[in-house]
């Protein structure tokens, strides 16, 4: 029997959209298919539009980036609407704040771009889980997209001229660049080939959405994955090497294009406003708050759930960020022992300790070698982090957590406590207070909070957090989960922080850092005025666009948008 159908969004956007439509009846758009054409009020219409999300850039930047993008000569802007962001929970809906869906559209209307809306349900977009709820994995047998399973595109469009030969020309993705994998490098797609191919394609008379204008940041857990061959969690940074920069600021590209765009159509009049003030600090020195551990009852304040075997993110409703699984020692472990987890059974990366001492790291996919040692009753803690889930291909139920008991050497490990951790709400409402730090005698390792405060005299500016030395984890500014770092990893090592998030005028702000390994010898952070994004030691892929074909140096495996 079929899973029950969700609760589709789409029906809650209708009420939307009409509301940005009081004259709807004096407008039409028509497709006019003898002609290939489209008709807007009556006249030959063609659409030069770019994607952007309005769900990673905060809203008080939205009016500024649609406007960069009108003055770049687009007369329409693309962007799904994520399911998971705006239904948390069954049935309970947000539309408030930076998801005010209406607001954005009127944005649009007043930045005179027209809108091309993608609803979803699905999305991909490199976005968690395509879009779709993490609890639809409350139904551990749940099916996600499985009904087309047809991927020739070749087959595809020749089906689609047997039923519709004639039609505008049109392609919703071009790509003005790429995406950024964790521990590969920085993606781009150079000026010569995206504005060839632009130019090319608007002599045909083809309507064209560049995917994307401007990418804009995961913030906090948002980031999406792929797999292929192994687990690929996407980069907090989503600039894409698009025309707008991630901060906002027009690049070479995108001067580039509007110079294309301007040979097909009228450009607004006037300059392009200029890039917005940025600003230096530091470096700054971090102080030990505490360790995870230390942190569990406000962290968990319910309690931990007990079961034999470990449960997953999804079936304790963790939808996001991490849960610490502990059991107990039955026996004395003289030796070194491995510690494994069968059938790839880490989703995404374990944190493990005993007794509260940091012993390493298990991950997905990969095969690292962790040995243990401990008296019986030694507490065992594993913190799971959720990496991000799979947000391309059919049937891609990515669950979180433990998929399967550990095993220490030949026993299989059972009696787990599960805490759930509200890591966020700690940081927002209880490291205010200064009576959580303490004494910490040894050298700091394993999940550990660091914070700090600083001001900025006069009124600042945008600017890029660099975490030189750190490894990986979580970054608060005021509360504000900033996103991943993976410093060791790479390619990305600073942070966007907007100007909007920072106090300025002497007022304190507060950073607060969750170290998921090893915390350097200093503990400094640094403010930069630009973006580090392309430090790594794996190689370029520089996408081509300038042929149909492409060589072996110029990989295009799409992940699909």
């Amino acid at each position: 029997m079929a899973p029950k159908k969700p609760p589709c969004l789409p029906s809650l956007l209708l009420p939307l959209l009409t509301l940005l439509l009081p004259q709807a009846d004096t407008r039409s758009f028509i497709v006019d298919r003898e002609n290939d054409r489209f008709l807007l009020d009556g006249a030959p219409f063609r659409y030069v539009s770019g994607s952007l999300h309005y769900f990673r850039v905060p809203r008080v930047l939205w009016a500024d980036r649609l406007l960069k993008m009108r003055m770049s000569g687009l007369n329409a802007v693309q962007f799904y609407v994520p399911w998971n962001y705006h239904e948390p929970e069954p049935g309970v809906y947000n539309f408030n704040g930076s998801r005010d869906l209406t607001a954005f559209l009127n944005e649009a209307s007043i930045a005179d771009l027209l809108v091309i809306l993608r609803p979803g349900p699905y999305i991909c977009a490199e976005w968690e889980m395509g879009g779709l709820p993490a609890w639809l994995l409350q139904k551990p047998e749940i099916q996600l997209r499985t009904s087309d399973p047809a991927d020739n595109m070749t087959e595809i469009f020749a089906l689609l001229r047997k039923y519709e030969p004639h039609g505008p020309l049109v392609n919703s993705e071009y790509y003005t660049g790429w995406l950024d994998y964790w521990g590969q490098n920085h993606s781009t797609r150079s000026i010569s080939a995206v504005t060839k191919g632009l130019e090319n394609m608007l002599k045909l008379g083809a309507s064209v959405n560049m995917y994307m204008f401007h990418g804009g940041t995961n913030f906090g857990y948002w980031n999406g994955a792929d797999e292929k061959g192994r687990f690929l969690p996407i980069t907090t940074s989503y600039d894409y090497d698009a025309p707008i920069s991630e901060a906002g600021d027009p690049t070479p590209k995108l001067f580039a294009l509007r110079n294309v765009i301007s040979k097909f159509q009228e450009i607004p009049l006037g300059p392009l406003p200029p890039p917005s003030p940025k600003m230096m600090l530091g470096p700054l020195t971090l102080h030990l708050d505490g360790y995870l551990l230390s942190f569990l009852d406000i962290l968990c304040p319910h309690g931990p759930i007990r079961s034999i075997l470990p449960m997953t993110f999804e079936a304790v409703k963790q939808d996001h960020g991490f849960m610490l699984y502990r059991t107990y020692l039955t026996h004395t472990v003289s030796e070194p022992t491995q510690l494994w987890v069968p059938n790839n059974g880490v989703h995404d990366r374990a944190y493990v300790m005993v007794d509260g001492v940091f012993q390493g790291v298990l991950e997905r996919n990969m095969k690292h070698q962790l040995f243990l040692m401990g008296k019986m009753g030694a507490k065992l803690d594993i913190l799971l982090e959720n990496m991000g889930r799979l947000s391309f291909g059919s049937n891609s139920s990515d669950f979180k957590g433990l998929l399967e008991p550990p095993v220490l050497g030949q026993t299989v490990l059972t009696q787990w406590l599960m805490f759930p951790l509200k890591v966020d709400k700690l940081v927002k409402w209880w490291f205010p207070l200064p009576l959580l730090r303490s004494s910490h005698p040894r050298a700091p390792s394993g999940p550990t909070f660091y914070s700090t405060t600083f001001s900025i005299l006069g009124e600042g500016g945008d600017t890029f957090l660099f975490l030189p030395g750190w490894t990986k984890g979580q970054v608060w500014i005021n509360g504000f989960n900033l996103g991943r770092y993976w410093t060791r990893q790479g390619p990305q090592q600073t942070l966007y922080v907007p100007r909007p998030l920072l106090f300025s005028r002497g007022a304190l702000n507060k950073i607060t850092l969750l170290e998921l390994e090893n915390v350097p010898s200093e503990p400094q952070i640094q403010f930069l005025d630009r973006p580090i994004l392309n430090s790594t030691l794996h190689k370029t892929y520089i996408y081509s666009l300038s042929a149909d074909t492409q060589s072996p140096s110029e990989p295009m495996e799409l992940s699909g948008h």
